[in-house]
């Protein structure tokens, strides 16, 4: 049996794969493009990616596939009806990232919320040394205690930052994308509702055909004046064009973003022109990456092939 890993450098160099050698010969690419498929995985029984096409032009050639492992939960990159039609199994790894991205998203929301870049460099620059007083309050900021965090999408990862949002004295509400989640802790509302009552608004929703530019130019407007952002769904879940000029004119106090519509970020993408970190931060998708996570990723697709092995279903996607 020969397993190809296409894309390892998505994992980092950190992580333990040895224990795939022992199921066959298995191959490591660090990086790969489309087109350097097909003769990658020619005679290949499994192939382990991310978010390559997997696709007749990218699998066509691999007569011996029997197993697509993904490295994501995300499966938009995978033409089902080819690999169904193919009988290639796909798999995909879930919940492995959970207790980073709740991390992360109080990470850099307090990253903007106590303008800590300020503050930072206020000290490191030698400004701290010439004050005459003890303090600095330059860069107002306020407690959480108190305030509204809306949240969309209260799947897993928003129901845990609801759950410490409360625990620091917030009152949470949340729309549901779907219009199907019904969870009894926490007050339901509608979209608009949510813009217009949230000091916090957090963005954990899947990217789909309710969810892209849900957030424009005329919900940004409704929100308030001190009101920040965060979104760690999906890019294009915000519209990038309207969220800069609603920084730009200061309708919202800020913005946290671990996500955008083209990863990596493109030089046009105008919040690039953004410096002001009070404002902005923007992280390179990393939210689901700490080590423990991203170890976690590789097991569950060690996990994933012995299941198939022994001609059982594990996180299966069709």
């Amino acid at each position: 049996m020969k397993i190809v890993f296409l894309e390892t450098d998505t994992l980092g160099n950190d992580v333990n794969l040895s224990r795939f050698d022992t199921l066959g010969e298995t191959v490591k690419y660090s990086k790969t493009i489309a087109p350097e498929i097909p003769e990658r995985i020619k005679d290949a029984d499994i192939i382990v990616a991310n978010k390559l096409p997997m696709n007749e032009s990218t699998l066509g050639k691999a007569d011996k596939l029997r197993l697509v492992c993904l490295t994501a939960t995300g499966t938009n990159n995978v033409d089902f009806d080819y690999t169904n039609r193919r009988g290639i199994t796909v798999t995909n790894v879930r919940g492995y990232s959970t207790q980073s991205v709740i991390q992360h998203t109080f990470a850099i929301f307090f990253y903007v919320y106590e303008k800590l870049r300020y503050y930072d460099d206020f000290v490191k620059s030698g400004g701290y040394i010439e004050t005459d007083i003890f303090s600095h309050f330059d860069k107002k900021f306020y407690e959480l205690y108190g305030k509204t965090w809306g949240i969309i999408g209260l799947g897993e990862i928003g129901r845990g930052v609801a759950g410490i949002a409360q625990a620091f004295g917030c009152n949470v509400i949340y729309y549901s994308t779907s219009g199907r989640n019904d969870n009894g802790d926490y007050r339901r509302v509608e979209l608009d509702t949510l813009l217009e009552c949230s000091d916090v608004i957090s963005i954990h929703a899947p990217l789909n055909e309710r969810t892209r530019d849900l957030i424009g130019e005329k919900e940004l407007r409704k929100m308030k004046k001190t009101a920040v952002l965060l979104n760690l769904g999906r890019g294009a879940i915000v519209n990038e064009q309207a969220l800069y000029k609603a920084l730009s004119e200061d309708w919202i106090a800020a913005a946290a973003l671990d996500v955008l519509s083209v990863e990596p970020m493109s030089p046009e993408n105008p919040l690039y022109k953004i410096k002001d970190s009070t404002k902005l931060i923007i992280t390179p998708h990393i939210a689901w990456a700490t080590v423990e996570a991203r170890q976690r990723v590789t097991d569950e697709v060690y996990e994933n092939i012995i299941a198939y092995l022994n001609g059982k279903e594990r996180n299966v996607v069709r």
